[in-house]
């Protein structure tokens, strides 16, 4: 098979496998063996866990490029553009590239079925072996010991947290889950937990395995003042660091996690404290506790399951208090939506249920459901689209308002492609400003989110 565009192979490859997500080694595994015979030879670290993966890695690279390391980072999914899931150094790598190694995963396929998320996964591994890298950051898809990642013998493996999600694939307890996520781990290699509160079973795994288990709380550890933060591992200590760019409590936990990785891989990729330093205040990674300081505040965020949406709850409780918060929502059906529901309600005003073109998502009848049961009243859902949602949220809100923006990757992308651009000259505006209609009116949208429905 053969296509001119990463849009033509992206389209081929959304229906080619009869999966959406197909776990499993053994068939991506026989792709790789032929696509790179020698296996990868560059340092990886692997981020598994329910939360806080894209955060471990945004950090992780950033401290290492501050380094002065060429570093290249495999995540998923992407918000705006498919090439987001394969950077080198902070950049999406070009189409070009991307279609040059599926045309290599082709010619080695072998009549092999790959999922959408298997292609990726080579691609990457295949891009990073080519472009001189001095180290590879790959984050998990769904669970770990079945992911495509998982091929990839790691030299340090981190676990940012353990909630229930995709109960479907990984169980619905802490422990089962655990079981799945800690197939990372090595024999004599870091296995580095980052969740304060581990499962028993994630221990039993990872010292059933010979892994180098370090726990945080007790082989490292943080303390946060209001000045600064400190972090004591195994052989090194810092003090008065500045706080990480990404906000929230829980962004000392996955920074913690990060300095314990780097730690353990000092001899191969030797860091120091400057860098570090630089590294934390100069990470970004969209849709996590985004704010668009507009006329109308806003809060961009990603989270999708009850252990993140708690974290959320947090962060605007101590952020914005006394604020009246307008939340522009929308989930996916295979989501706890009642339990995130649940937890948001006593701080959301009102709910505006923005439709999405995806059909995973939960319909309005569904949401309705969810809203009835826990009491809730306030909420409109007559909308033909994210924009009519995200509108009348504006005109519903003050200057003193907060609009919260959350609940899937897919809602934070559609701000972002939709409103995003122009939220520039949205910020110069009041929500009863005449120029607001046209503004979003005319707003085009910028990326059609191709390979959206093989999010995992």
């Amino acid at each position: 098979m053969h296509f001119n565009s990463l849009k033509g192979w992206l389209l081929w490859q959304e229906g080619f496998h009869s999966q959406v997500i197909d776990l499993g080694l053994e068939r991506v595994n026989a792709v790789f063996r032929r696509l790179m015979p020698a296996g990868s030879q560059l340092p990886t670290v692997t981020v598994a866990g329910t939360n806080g993966k894209g955060s471990c890695i945004a950090l992780l690279a950033s401290i290492y490029q501050a380094q002065g390391y060429r570093v290249g980072a495999f995540t998923s999914p992407h918000i705006l553009n498919y090439n987001e899931r394969i950077s080198i150094n902070g950049q999406p790598v070009a189409d070009a590239l991307i279609c040059a190694a599926f045309e290599r995963i082709e010619a080695c396929r072998d009549g092999v079925s790959l999922s959408f998320f298997e292609f990726s996964t080579l691609a990457a591994l295949d891009i990073f072996s080519r472009e001189n890298l001095d180290v590879q950051l790959l984050e998990v898809g769904l669970g770990g010991r079945l992911d495509a990642v998982n091929i990839v013998d790691t030299d340090a493996a981190i676990i940012s947290s353990i909630g229930i999600d995709h109960s479907d694939w990984l169980g619905d307890t802490r422990d089962a889950i655990a079981i799945e996520k800690a197939g990372i781990f090595r024999t004599g290699i870091p296995a580095i937990v980052g969740d304060p509160v581990p499962p028993t079973s994630l221990l039993q795994a990872a010292r059933a395995c010979g892994a180098r288990l370090r726990c945080i709380g007790q082989d490292f550890t943080y303390h946060s003042t209001a000045d600064g933060w400190a972090w004591q591992g195994a052989d090194r200590h810092y003090v008065a660091l500045p706080f990480p760019a990404l906000k929230g409590q829980h962004q000392f936990l996955n920074a913690s996690a990060v300095l314990s990785a780097i730690e353990y891989l000092q001899e191969r990729l030797p860091v120091d404290e400057a860098a570090i330093r630089s590294g934390l205040t100069g990470v970004r990674l969209n849709g996590r506790f985004q704010f668009i300081d507009a006329a109308v505040p806003i809060l961009l965020d990603v989270g999708h399951n009850p252990q993140a949406v708690s974290t959320l709850l947090e962060y605007v409780t101590q952020t914005f208090p006394g604020k009246r918060l307008h939340a522009v929502f929308a989930m996916m059906k295979d989501k706890d939506i009642q339990g995130v529901v649940e937890i948001m309600q006593p701080v959301v005003y009102d709910w505006f249920i923005a439709p999405l073109d995806n059909p995973r998502a939960a319909t309005m009848p569904m949401l309705e459901a969810v809203f009835k049961e826990a009491g809730i009243t306030r909420f409109m859902g007559d909308f033909i689209d994210f924009k009519s949602a995200f509108k009348q949220a504006l005109h519903s809100s003050t200057a003193d308002d907060l609009i919260v923006v959350f609940g899937s990757f897919f809602l934070v992308s559609a701000y972002l492609a939709e409103i995003g651009s122009d939220f520039a000259a949205i910020a110069l505006m009041g929500s009863a400003s005449p120029r607001l209609q046209t503004t979003l009116d005319s707003t085009v949208i910028q990326n059609a989110q191709i390979g959206e429905a093989m999010c995992q």
